[in-house]
């Protein structure tokens, strides 16, 4: 089939819930053996079963380098490889002006969305390296292109995405690792109850295709940017946005 995964293991961070779940669902019908890598062990546990492929999750708070590390330890002790990373954990944070943001509610977004990031490409690339194969997947979003109002932590913290994904791409692209962002528009998941329902009005009317995305509809841009198809694309960033992206 075309973009088979048979054989091998992909990370999915925030994999329990929304676009997370959709991006493992898809890749373990392709073949992979998926760890659903989460904070919330139970909800990465259930969805790891209704995966094939002997998925498994695995609990992980990406705020912290030492639970990042250990994490990406624990999938290669149980199945030897890492060939895809995902980073799809994320928020939205706090919607509302500058001056009502507080330093805890921006740090919090930057921990969560940035340095999780950080912290799980570390960690995986050197095992990559050593099997001069491997494919990372960065979400990031509409936002850190174009900038919401309201949004700065968030918009900036997806931009910093895109910033180190493309950064990243060049520099492993000698060693069989191909680094690609997904920047999806507004998309239907659990993570719009933490907007207010005028932001959400807000992003969905700049949509061309006047709806909302759906996760599966992100997973499948996913699936190629994870697969050995994706052999000639690094440092790139695929929009998901229903015609609202302009560059």
């Amino acid at each position: 089939m075309p973009f088979d995964l048979s054989g091998q293991t992909a990370i999915v961070t925030g994999g329990a819930t929304g676009i997370g779940e959709a991006i493992a669902k898809r890749l373990a019908e392709a073949g992979a053996t998926v760890a659903i890598a989460d904070i919330d062990k139970a909800g990465a546990e259930a969805v790891a079963a209704t995966l094939p492929n002997q998925s498994f999750g695995v609990q992980v708070d990406v705020t912290s380098s030492a639970s990042v590390n250990n994490a990406v330890a624990a999938v290669v002790a149980k199945t030897g490889r890492v060939h895809i990373l995902v980073n799809n954990a994320g928020i939205a944070g706090k919607a509302a002006p500058i001056a009502e943001q507080t330093d805890e509610d921006f740090n919090k977004v930057m921990a969560i969305n940035v340095n999780g990031v950080f912290y799980f490409c570390r960690a995986a690339i050197p095992h990559m390296r050593e099997h001069k194969y491997g494919r990372i997947v960065n979400i990031s979003s509409i936002a850190g292109k174009e900038g919401n109002p309201n949004m700065i932590s968030y918009s900036g913290s997806k931009a910093a995405v895109i910033g180190m994904t493309k950064s990243l791409g060049k520099e492993v692209a000698t060693d069989g690792i191909c680094v690609n962002a997904v920047a999806p528009a507004v998309v239907r998941t659990k993570i719009l109850e933490q907007l207010t329902p005028q932001q959400v009005t807000y992003m969905t009317d700049k949509i061309p295709m006047r709806r909302t995305g759906e996760p599966v509809e992100i997973a499948a841009v996913v699936h190629f940017l994870a697969s050995p198809d994706c052999s000639f694309v690094t440092a790139q960033t695929y929009d998901a946005s229903g015609g609202r992206a302009t560059y």
